[in-house]
């Protein structure tokens, strides 16, 4: 029986919250910024798109992307009969899917104070 996207989504994310740290940052807007810029680059890398690596930032993003495709790729086969257009639906919809667990209904107070 095929997975839906919605099971998908939630191995990936299930992944993602047991093996990586980098979600994790202290205030909202930084756990929005690099959940954007990991999986902007985890996207590029499975649709061997050109991967930006200028900028610290950048570097860093995509160290933590290649960390995950790895794992993505060592624990769901099924991602490489997918298509680019549908890779990039996937990440799209993991990527509101980690911005709402990790910081739209987070619980964490410290996540919203203006001072930070």
């Amino acid at each position: 029986m095929q997975e839906t996207i919605e099971n998908k989504v939630g191995d990936l994310l299930s992944f993602i919250m047991k093996n990586s740290l980098w979600q994790f940052n202290s205030r909202g807007w930084d756990r929005r910024k690099q959940s954007e810029g990991v999986l902007t680059k985890v996207s590029e890398l499975l649709c061997d798109e050109p991967v930006s690596k200028e900028t610290p930032a950048d570097k860093c993003y995509y160290a933590e992307a290649q960390c995950v495709v790895d794992g993505f790729n060592k624990n769901f086969p099924w991602l490489k009969d997918l298509s680019k257009d549908e890779i990039k639906a996937l990440i799209h919809q993991l990527h509101e899917r980690l911005d709402y667990q990790t910081i739209d209904a987070s619980l964490n107070a410290e996540l919203t104070v203006k001072n930070y």
